[in-house]
């Protein structure tokens, strides 16, 4: 269903306001003063609100995110799986070998869940509030085209702040500079929802999920 053209436009203040407090506040809040045990809760309430504020965006259609494919980009998602892999496997070496394959060698069953869920439960909620919302409804406040996808990187990045690890810092800045590069560049939502899910399946394949899922959300003091 497409937004009606006539909505009217939110102010430059309320779209501070919201941008301020969906990427910057909410994140940092979780990740000091929230009990681990209100963290999904609050997650899904962010999404919710997410996708709630896309809805009521000017212009927005829903429809629209279905119309670009990925496979005509297959060779960067070849390349793109190449250097995930070999990072994850460098980092699993240098920090946990003993872990390297954990999950697929006990728990295959408990891994392919997560393959066939990752997409819809994580990847997606997360490609529509740091991509498609961020650079739709917010587009008016960003900077020019680069430094708004360093700026979405490290918002990106500071969203799993809560985990408190260089590991995943780092890794969610790197993943969120390729997956804005593919919505804000090549204007493929398919394209970074796809490569996202990549890179969540090499996380939890190799092992890294052990800094990535919910039960390690610590608290750093």
């Amino acid at each position: 269903m497409r937004v009606n053209s006539a909505l009217r436009h939110p102010s430059a203040r309320r779209l501070r306001a919201e941008f301020a407090t969906l990427y910057i506040a909410a994140p940092i809040v979780m990740a000091v003063a929230l009990p681990a045990a209100w963290m999904f809760p609050a997650l899904v309430t962010i999404t919710l609100l997410g996708m709630s504020l896309l809805t009521g965006t000017p212009g927005f259609c829903w429809r629209d995110l279905a119309r670009a494919t990925p496979w005509r980009y297959w060779r960067i998602m070849a390349a793109f799986t190449a250097v995930t892999l070999l990072v994850a496997g460098a980092v699993m070496l240098a920090t946990a070998p003993d872990r390297l394959f954990a999950l697929a060698r006990q728990c295959p069953l408990f891994l392919l869940l997560i393959v066939l869920l990752y997409p819809v439960l994580s990847a997606l909620p997360q490609e529509l509030v740091f991509r498609v919302l961020f650079f739709r409804r917010y587009g008016a406040l960003l900077p020019a085209q680069t430094p708004a996808i360093l700026l979405n990187a490290a918002l990106f990045s500071l969203a799993h702040l809560m985990y408190w690890s260089w590991i995943v810092t780092a890794m969610t800045f790197c993943g969120g500079l390729f997956f804005a590069w593919a919505y804000a560049v090549r204007r493929n939502f398919a394209l970074a929802l796809l490569l996202h899910c990549i890179a969540g399946w090499i996380i939890f394949t190799i092992g890294l999920g052990i800094h990535f899922y919910s039960g390690n959300v610590t608290r750093p003091f």
